[in-house]
């Protein structure tokens, strides 16, 4: 697969991640814990379908238990992580801090083999990011010093998800199939956490049930398969930088979803997303122009 073509397939994560706040506010009110258990079998259930057509079961033993640790880590330890950053801090405030990831991703990329970080893919991210921050920051109260730990654990959560993503370019030789392994265990996890802390609530109706199985395929299943292709065979950089456009994307779902009502604001941080991205776009161009 071509870099441009595994790109394209990692950017497909972004437009499933847009579709995560509408699928999540129809499951209401399962609570968040037994909604990542759910969700995340559906998702690893997926994945076996597949490897099943494909009679690949075999790929999965040839996997070592220090990439399963690595794996789980990443998707438990970050939903694990941003739940909690959630309970513990205002809403708006602490997936700002949790969004941080994208622009952690371009910065921690130039710490990779054969990747060159250009002054451009940092501004770029910057610019997207300051659009990202009119739209999640929206609904913003103010960042109290009460709520610090919560906001701790946001950033944990942005450095989780960024290094997750940036480790698994050096794991380019493992098959994207043990991204199963990964959402199977975090299911389990998820639903121990449940059992401990949380009192089970079932969808109360068959849309709320659909939109469990939507997570499960797509916001929660599918897009962790073609991130990791993205993110090993893909230009990482750009990646991060268009990860900004799912708030974006998001907020216009909901919005025709009449979920959410449309503000002034959503056009100039469209603009700010877009003009990062292509910021991005350049400056990646521009290497492989130079090699």
């Amino acid at each position: 697969m071509t870099r441009g073509k595994a790109t394209a397939v990692g950017f497909g994560a972004v437009l499933l991640w847009s579709l995560l706040a509408l699928f999540t506010v129809g499951t209401a009110p399962v609570p968040p814990f037994q909604l990542a258990a759910m969700a995340f079998t559906v998702g690893g259930a997926v994945g076996l379908v597949w490897i099943g057509f494909a009679r690949s079961f075999g790929v999965l033993m040839q996997v070592g238990w220090r990439v399963y640790l690595f794996g789980t880590l990443g998707l438990f330890g970050y939903h694990a992580l941003y739940f909690s950053a959630l309970r513990m801090a205002p809403a708006a405030e602490a997936g700002l801090i949790a969004y941080l990831w994208p622009l952690l991703i371009v910065l921690f990329s130039g710490l990779l083999p054969g990747e060159r970080l250009r002054p451009l893919h940092i501004i770029g991210a910057l610019v997207s990011f300051t659009g990202a921050a009119i739209i999640v920051m929206g609904g913003a109260t103010g960042f109290g010093a009460e709520a610090l730990p919560g906001f701790g654990l946001a950033f944990l959560c942005a450095l989780t998800w960024s290094g997750y993503s940036v480790l698994s370019r050096r794991l380019g030789s493992t098959p994207t199939a043990s991204v199963v392994v990964f959402c199977l265990l975090t299911a389990i996890l998820s639903a121990g956490v449940h059992l401990l802390w949380e009192t089970t609530v079932w969808p109360t109706d068959a849309l709320g049930w659909a939109a469990v199985l939507g997570l499960g395929l797509g916001p929660v299943g599918l897009a962790f398969y073609v991130w990791d292709i993205g993110v090993k065979q893909g230009d990482i950089q750009l990646l991060g930088v268009a990860s900004y456009g799912a708030p974006l994307l998001s907020t216009i779902i909901l919005i025709l979803a009449g979920v959410a009502t449309p503000r002034p604001s959503l056009i100039l941080a469209g603009l700010l997303i877009t003009l990062g991205a292509a910021m991005a776009a350049r400056a990646s161009a521009a290497r492989q122009a130079a090699t």
